[in-house]
């Protein structure tokens, strides 16, 4: 059986004292361990880099100019979130370098996310999508000063009303004229507009990189990307059709229709690279050898954008965590005896939900910068280690925001009406994921593509046979290797579900291998994200943080190990009495973990100057609606007449 590590001096309390032991009993909030805190803070946020990494970030949001304003129509939020994308504009030395920086890039949504999830939307366009599309092709060819500068606002036009996940069969046109050497942009089709860019007059003059399919003499050459202003200060120019969409549901947008009417364009308005150019005849020349090919490498900043979203939900999760830790701290309610007041927290059914969540957001939060580190050091001459990087990003995409999803939802609940009022900074959050979720690949789809990759195009499993016999569930490699066997036997199951799928029928042997696989790019996320979980337990240096990361880990791997024991007991990998022992495994850790959830949560380093503009974040929540005095005596019937009905 488990036995429960040992904390280390001035750590956890006596078994008699623990929450959710002998009845009216609590066991004592431990105090918040700066040095413990300190140490997790080094850890989750890049270590000797978090300073240049998140510092900047992290002092912009902390600042009166990123308060949450109350009141404000939508489109007022939205132009807002223009005003403080300047701001964050004019504190960087250098808009190009900041597109170059996909660690610094993705830290900018992780810190921006939760003050304006419109914001965290618009940075990822202008510096990711549209600045980083003109430097990945030609950049160095142009004046970007009007975008650095942002005198003009970048926008990325590719999703067509007909053609979202499909974007490759979009149909924009842009057709070479040889009278002019230049290109006619033109939307042929209704379902051909560009669905929901932020193409409106909301932040000033804007122009685009829209992908249109190149035609030169009626030959069809693929997808590229073509620079196109948009509007001016005296509005939108000739050809150039602008429909606002709807109020959608989460942080205002000015996601709009976009169409064009025969736009001429010039010559250099093509951005250009190795995968593609034009000569002065018209004839394209290309390193790659197809129109396929030729459209990922056009639309290939959609990966930094993979990493923008989930670190922009990482964000959101983890502040949702805090504010929802703090008020089970504040909030206090009735305890078993008469006159007996206890927080929130005392409670299991409170602390263990939250501790759950937060075991996730650490692993989460390790698992986003394990994927960075990949991306930033890979070999882009080498196509299988670009291709097998581009899937992890894609598989820790789609797991993170999902868990940031359920994590916030945890956070509101937990927070009970509290929990709804915008002031209390939840609401938005959920909201804002979602839109994450989908951005940049919806999950389910590009979960889909790394799932066909991975049935036979991956090893899954430990690196080890798993014996169960003796094996204690405080081992954290034995629940990391038990995590991996659950990758294994899923994908046992889609190899044998796609063999004995319908012969002749590609789509009928899919549909056949598809739930299994899904669930093996399920179970590989999870193993990733508890492998980058586990070598940060091997870097904490002081006894306290080894100890709350330990059981941070083991929580999470026995969280996640619930919902596979039969799996795991049918396949011999567990032992029942393994099997029947987890719920009081996993029920000790928490105990172990409930006095420390403020240090776990101190951890994430968020601005104070934030915290206290929260209301239920502080433990003087309740004085936030004390009654304003009265100004000047009323009568019974208050300071204006009632006009009463005259009776006829």
């Amino acid at each position: 059986m488990f036995q429960r590590a040992e904390a280390p001096p001035g750590g956890a309390a006596g078994e008699a004292d623990r929450v959710g032991g002998p009845v009216g009993r609590l066991r004592t909030i431990a105090p918040v361990d700066s040095s413990a805190v300190d140490e997790l803070t080094h850890l989750l946020f890049d270590g000797d880099e978090r300073a240049r990494v998140h510092g900047r970030w992290r002092a912009l949001v902390a600042g009166e100019d990123f308060a949450h304003r109350p009141g404000l129509a939508p489109r007022d939020r939205a132009e807002l979130s223009y005003q403080r994308l300047r701001l964050i504009n004019r504190a960087i030395p250098s808009a190009e370098a900041l597109a170059y920086d996909a660690r610094r890039l993705a830290a900018l949504h992780e810190w921006t996310g939760f003050v304006d999830g419109g914001l965290c939307t618009l940075a990822s366009i202008h510096y990711n999508l549209f600045l980083g599309s003109l430097l990945d092709h030609d950049g160095y060819c142009r004046d970007l000063s009007p975008y650095t500068a942002m005198r003009r606002t970048g926008v990325f036009l590719c999703t067509e009303l007909e053609h979202g996940n499909d974007v490759a069969n979009l149909r924009t046109v842009a057709r070479y004229d040889r009278g002019t050497g230049g290109f006619v942009l033109h939307t042929p089709t209704a379902g051909a507009q560009k669905f929901m860019p932020n193409t409106s007059l909301t932040g000033g003059p804007k122009t685009a990189v829209v992908a249109a399919r190149l035609l030169v003499d009626d030959e069809d050459h693929g997808i590229f990307l073509f620079l196109t202003p948009l509007s001016d200060e005296n509005g939108h120019l000739p050809g150039v059709r602008v429909q606002r969409l709807p109020d959608r549901t989460g942080p205002p947008v000015d996601h709009c229709l976009t169409s064009f009417d025969h736009v001429r364009l010039p010559r250099e308005a093509m951005l250009e690279a190795a995968h593609g150019r034009l000569d002065g005849s018209g004839r394209l020349t290309s390193s790659l050898g197809n129109r396929r090919k030729r459209f990922l490498r056009s639309v290939g900043r959609v990966t930094v954008g993979k990493l923008c979203m989930s670190a922009g939900t990482l964000g959101m999760a983890r502040a949702a965590l805090a504010i929802a830790v703090r008020y089970s701290h504040h909030r206090h309610i009735g305890g078993a005896k008469a006159g007996q007041r206890v927080p929130l927290t005392a409670h299991r059914s409170h602390h263990a939900r939250l501790l759950r969540s937060l075991s996730t957001a650490y692993a989460m939060t390790f698992l986003h910068r394990a994927v960075v580190d990949r991306w930033t050091a890979h070999d882009e001459t080498d196509r299988e280690q670009r291709e097998e990087v581009e899937r992890l990003i894609a598989v820790a995409k789609g797991w993170i925001t999902w868990q940031a999803r359920d994590i916030t939802v945890e956070c509101r609940e937990r927070c009970g009406a509290q929990g709804l009022f915008p002031q209390n900074g939840l609401t938005d959050l959920q909201l804002s994921i979602e839109g994450g979720i989908t951005a940049e690949g919806d999950n389910l789809v590009i979960w889909v593509k790394a799932a066909s990759e991975m049935v036979f195009g991956h090893e899954s499993g430990p690196g080890r046979p798993v014996r169960p016999e003796g094996r204690d569930l405080g081992d954290l490699g034995f629940l990391r290797d038990l995590l991996a066997s659950v990758e294994r036997i899923w994908q046992t199951r889609a190899r044998e579900d796609l063999r004995g799928g319908p012969a002749g029928d590609p789509v009928g042997r899919w549909n056949a291998t598809a739930e299994a696989a899904l669930e093996m790019v399920s179970a590989h996320a999870r193993v990733q994200a508890a492998d980058a979980l586990l070598a940060a337990v091997r870097e904490a240096r002081t006894a306290r943080a080894r100890f709350l990361l330990e059981n941070v880990a083991r929580l999470f791997l026995l969280d996640q190990l619930r919902p596979h024991t039969g799996d795991l007991l049918a396949a011999g990998l567990m032992t029942p009495e393994q099997v029947t022992s987890l719920p009081a495994t996993e029920g000790g850790v928490v105990a172990d973990l409930a006095p420390h959830l403020m240090t776990l949560v101190d951890a994430f380093d968020l601005p104070e100057e934030f915290l206290s503009r929260v209301p239920i974040a502080g433990p003087d929540y309740v004085d936030h609606y004390r009654p304003a005095p009265d100004p000047a005596p009323r009568s019974a019937l208050g300071s204006r007449s009632l006009a009463l009905p005259t009776m006829a």
